[in-house]
C-alpha cells in the first residue's frame, strides 16, 4: 500500500500532460482547500479555465496562492502540468519556507493520456497533449531537481473517505 503523506506544510505537485488524471486525483486524495489549480486560477483571472491568454495572470494568483499556503503551513498541492518552468519555482518557495515537498509523476502511456483528453468537456488540442507528454521528467530527475520524495501516480492507493 503506498499512500501519500500528507503532513502540515507539505507542497505537493501534481507531474504530467492535461489529460493524465491529475484534478481528479486530487479532487479523490485532497480537501478542496488543500488544491491550488491553474485551471481555477485562469477561471478566477479570465472566468474561463479554457481561456490560455490568462496563462500568465492565472499564475500569478497561482504563486500568491501557494506562498501564502506555505507562509501558514498548510497542505499545498498544486494541480498544473508542472511540466515547463514551474518545478524551480515551487521547490525554491518550499525552501524558503522550510517546508517538504513532494512530486507525483503521472506515468501514463500517451495513448491513454490522448483518449482521456478526448472525452473531456474542454479538451486540449491533441498535438498539445502530445509536446506536453515529451517533457515528462524521470523519476530520478525529479530526485535530483531536488524534490524530497518522488511518487509514481500508478501505484498510490486511493484514501479512504472519511467525512471531508
Amino acid at each position: 500500500m503506498n499512500l501519500l503523506p500528507r503532513s502540515a506544510g507539505l507542497l505537493c505537485a501534481l507531474i504530467g500532460p492535461p489529460g493524465a488524471g491529475k484534478s481528479t486525483f486530487a479532487r479523490q486524495h485532497f480537501k478542496p482547500t488543500e488544491i491550488v489549480s491553474s485551471d481555477f486560477c485562469r477561471a478566477l483571472v479570465a472566468d474561463d479555465e479554457n481561456d490560455q491568454s490568462a496563462t500568465g495572470d492565472a499564475f500569478e494568483v497561482l504563486h500568491l496562492i501557494v506562498d501564502k499556503h506555505l507562509a501558514r503551513g498548510r497542505l499545498t498541492v498544486i494541480d498544473a502540468t508542472n511540466l515547463r518552468d514551474d518545478r524551480p519555482w515551487l521547490l525554491a518557495r518550499a525552501r524558503h519556507w522550510k517546508r517538504p515537498t513532494t512530486a507525483v509523476l503521472f506515468d501514463v502511456p500517451l495513448s491513454t493520456v490522448q483518449a482521456q483528453n478526448a472525452s473531456r468537456d474542454r479538451a486540449v488540442p491533441a498535438h498539445v497533449v502530445r509536446d506536453f507528454h515529451t517533457l515528462l521528467p524521470t523519476v530520478d530527475q525529479l530526485h535530483e531537481e531536488g524534490w524530497d520524495t518522488v511518487h509514481l501516480a500508478s501505484t498510490i492507493t486511493r484514501p479512504q473517505r472519511t467525512g471531508r
